[in-house]
């Protein structure tokens, strides 16, 4: 499909690289932003005055993705205020690490709850939707490259983007051939602006294209993904080749 005009709902969009996939779309494919946030101190007022700045349609709607009826209520709200819903990218997100030994019940439903069940309930809520519109639609799943990495500290982390890169080819089966399904699984990208020198020095040297990436990179993923209409059911690394390192 092409982005622009489309209603491409995008969690977790706030800030960092879900916030980059968002003004990419808005302002280099004019596309309309509806994207969700979840803590009040994310800076989702910036961002949506950033995206209105695009001269495109753009709404912020607060959302615990770990909640189905806060699901509900945001689908709806999105469906009442733009009309339809033509992509959904699911990227909002939870890191935790521990030693396994140490993982709490707690922290493993969090893991759970948002990286996993979050995407699957809210695909579900909007798939009717995509499959009553003529054009169809896409879903996008940001997964992660610990589901194909083995890195100590991150069981919990890591077994929920496995499922998440392995809902992806469910659903690309399942909802075709109106809805397109396909995942990102980006590397390191967008280290923190206070990380040592060793971090860096580290990242870079586990890149075989030697550099650290950057939320521009998976933006460029998501609009192939979005306007190619021969892709469903993969998973595309953005990884600067670590994985082959």
């Amino acid at each position: 499909m092409t982005s622009k005009d489309k209603v491409i709902l995008i969690t977790g969009a706030a800030e960092r690289v879900g916030r980059q996939v968002a003004l990419t779309l808005a302002a280099q494919k004019g596309a309309q932003i509806a994207f969700t946030y979840f803590l009040e101190n994310e800076p989702w007022q910036e961002t949506e005055a950033s995206l209105k700045g695009a001269g495109v349609k753009a709404k912020a709607y607060h959302l615990d993705i770990s909640d189905p009826d806060e699901i509900r209520r945001v689908v709806a709200a999105v469906l009442n205020d733009f009309g339809r819903i033509d992509a959904l990218i699911n990227n909002a997100g939870v890191w935790l690490k521990a030693p396994f030994l140490e993982i709490s019940e707690k922290a493993w439903d969090t893991a759970m709850d948002v990286n996993l069940k979050g995407p699957f309930l809210l695909s579900q809520a909007v798939a009717p939707i995509m499959q009553a519109q003529e054009a169809g639609g896409v879903i996008l799943n940001i997964t992660d490259l610990s589901a194909y990495q083995v890195w100590q500290g991150y069981t919990h982390h890591a077994v929920s983007k496995v499922g998440l890169a392995w809902l992806t080819r469910y659903m690309a089966l399942e909802l075709a051939p109106k809805i397109r399904v396909n995942a990102i699984a980006p590397g390191t990208v967008m280290l923190p602006e206070n990380a040592p020198p060793e971090k860096v020095a580290w990242a870079v040297d586990k890149s075989a294209l030697k550099r650290v990436g950057s939320a521009e990179d998976v933006a460029r993923m998501v609009v192939f993904l979005l306007e190619n209409d021969f892709t469903t059911g993969s998973v595309y690394f953005v990884d600067g080749g670590r994985s082959l390192v």
